[in-house]
């Protein structure tokens, strides 16, 4: 404890004095979890204070080593099955449960002029071949002209009523832009479009191996169908 204070003295200029009272005065206020703060505590650094005490870090360098790490996780990505993302119930799921599978990853949209083509032939396609190893996971995107407005509920019951879809639909993020999901950002890294990374509209593909290896790219217009020899060779199937 006495190490621990002392660097927080150290980068801080803080007084032992001070230092002291503030982090008693936390520990009096988590006592009792359901105690209100009073109104001149509201903006109290206390809890910043025992959170660097109990790690012998100061608090905003702590914060920042902590999103250093999370940043980290993300650039240091050397496959599909290193990402977690949110199913359309927000609940997480680690992508590492798709090991040994291939996968094809698709932005879908539920009121684009490309739906209805591309439902009815993915359907085709995961029928055809689930039991071989194929699945399909079903991004909701709402970033090409308003066409996916719905909530997830919605947007599940539109697929799995209408097209019969069994595949997965995640929950509905960005595609492109700051705000782009990073399984995304890792996919148009790995690879490109022919006018850029960035995602052109509704029902993009992206084929990925048993690895986890981004192996190819499928504009919007190009059907499901039209690709089932790539997906063919990736499950070993003649």
């Amino acid at each position: 404890m006495l190490c621990s204070c002392s660097r927080i003295l150290a980068h801080k200029n803080l007084n032992f004095a001070s230092l002291s009272a503030s982090f008693l005065l936390s520990k009096q206020l988590s006592f009792n979890s359901k105690q209100a703060l009073p109104p001149s505590l509201h903006n109290s650094p206390v809890p910043l204070i025992s959170q660097s005490v109990k790690t012998g870090v100061p608090g905003p360098l702590l914060g920042s080593l902590r999103f250093n790490h999370s940043m980290a996780s993300q650039s240091s990505a050397q496959s599909v099955h290193d990402f977690t993302v949110k199913d359309a119930r927000g609940n997480d799921v680690d992508l590492s449960v798709y090991k040994g599978k291939v996968l094809l990853i698709v932005n879908v949209a539920s009121q684009c002029g490309l739906t209805d083509s591309n439902y009815t032939e993915l359907t085709q396609l995961y029928e055809k071949y689930k039991d071989q190893g194929l699945e399909i996971l079903a991004f909701p995107c709402n970033q090409f002209g308003s066409q996916e407005p719905g909530s997830n509920e919605q947007i599940v019951e539109f697929a799995c009523t209408r097209f019969k879809a069994e595949y997965p639909i995640f929950d509905k993020v960005d595609v492109n832009g700051n705000n782009a999901a990073p399984i995304y950002k890792f996919l148009k890294s790995s690879k490109g479009g022919l006018f850029g990374d960035s995602i052109k509209w509704n029902f993009s593909k992206f084929l990925v191996d048993k690895d986890g290896k981004v192996v190819d790219r499928y504009a919007p217009t190009t059907s499901p169908l039209s690709i089932e020899k790539d997906v063919k060779k990736l499950l070993g199937i003649a």
